[in-house]
């Protein structure tokens, strides 16, 4: 190693405990404690559910701007967005307006729950005197199930029933759809380049689809999970009239299952590109560059399994450091053995615990905890 090695810190936000941001400071404080000469450099990073606007900005440098929008239950909330430097890419986390925290204090409406409030926040941004020339939607955390109608409905479409009314909002209405109205869609939701962020690969419908998945965590008990998977059944055969793809092929496509099914929506009537939330983020914040010529990669996520090496941040890291460098993975919890971190072409993996301790003991720890494996981790490899 040289006398001056380049590190790079980039981790994911530990949920509960720390954001992204706050980790890759606490990596950076422990690799300068161990390497001294050391040249570091911090980069949040995140696999573009909540905490990627975080991650984003705090690379970018920006600020995260606060609008008016409403929640999943048509509630006036709150929720923040952001925009790159140039002001070309805004990043909205669906989340913020859809998600679960926000209607916790409810009982479940799983068939009620809708996308408009995220659909809000894009209208603001597109209507702006400068609007991005591209939108990137981070999925996760949603309340809904609505297949994404919910944001075009506030972005001037129509989603309407045999009668030509507008069908019931959220999941409830999908089922009664019978054409879509695009007549009053606001005409720069059609000249943005829209990116979602995902990271499932679940299709829209079935035993893996976003109802059967995912409805249970957003209070859908049997007779939900079925009325919602029917109505996304429909949606996708209503849509398929704005697309070459057929009814089945909508529902079967990879990641359309994303967030209650808001992919469907988005990518057939806004031309929206799904894309791993990874490695969204990797491009957006220039990891590859970033890496370049590094000795040590500092990485790390609450648990690292073996889902961590399929289209998460570890994953994405992994993939874009340069060959040579030594890859450390700092997490909550290590599920993987030694050998499958070697097989996956990782240096080491650290837990965060340095002993017995309770869950709240070492959330309330974690930044220190962060700053004690790097430096440790630092110091064995420069010897």
């Amino acid at each position: 190693m040289t006398l001056s090695p380049r590190i790079v810190c980039c981790p994911d936000s530990f949920k509960g405990s720390v954001s992204a941001p706050e980790a890759a400071a606490a990596l950076a404080r422990g690799a300068r404690q161990a390497l001294p000469q050391a040249a570091v450099l911090e980069l949040p990073f995140a696999d573009g559910g909540e905490g990627t606007l975080d991650a984003l900005l705090a690379v970018w440098g920006t600020r995260a701007e606060t609008i008016e929008t409403v929640d999943a239950l048509a509630r006036p909330a709150l929720a923040r967005c952001g925009r790159s430097p140039d002001g070309r890419t805004a990043v909205i986390e669906a989340a913020q307006a859809n998600g679960l925290p926000q209607v916790s204090d409810l009982a479940p409406q799983p068939q009620r729950a809708d996308t408009y409030g995220v659909g809000l926040i894009a209208r603001h941004l597109l209507e702006r005197p400068t609007p991005p020339a591209e939108i990137l939607v981070c999925l996760g955390g949603s309340a809904t199930t609505d297949g994404g109608t919910g944001i075009l409905n506030a972005l001037g479409a129509r989603f309407l029933d045999d009668a030509g009314a507008p069908v019931t909002p959220g999941g409830a209405g999908l089922a009664a759809i019978s054409r879509v109205d695009l007549t009053g869609l606001l005409p720069a939701a059609h000249q943005v380049r829209w990116r979602l962020a995902v990271d499932v690969e679940n299709p829209l419908t079935g035993p893996q689809g976003a109802a059967a998945v995912f409805g249970p965590q957003k209070g859908a008990d049997d007779a939900d999970v079925a009325a919602l998977d029917a109505g996304l059944w429909h949606l996708a055969e209503v849509l398929a009239a704005h697309t070459e793809d057929s009814g089945d092929a909508l529902r079967s496509r990879v990641g359309f299952g994303a967030a209650g099914g808001i992919p469907v929506t988005l990518v057939t009537l806004l031309g929206a590109e799904v894309v791993p939330g990874a490695r969204m983020v990797a491009d957006a914040v220039g990891l590859r560059e970033a890496l370049a010529g590094t000795d040590i990669v500092l990485t790390g996520e609450g648990s690292l399994d073996s889902q961590s090496l399929d289209g998460k941040v570890v994953a994405a890291v992994k993939e874009q450091a340069p060959q040579g460098a030594a890859v450390v993975v700092i997490a909550g919890t290590v599920r993987l053995s030694p050998r499958e971190c070697r097989d996956a072409g990782l240096t080491a993996a650290l837990s965060l615990a340095p002993g017995p301790a309770e869950l709240g003991e070492l959330l309330q720890r974690a930044a220190q905890l962060f700053e004690d494996a790097a430096a440790h981790a630092c110091a064995l490899l420069a010897r």
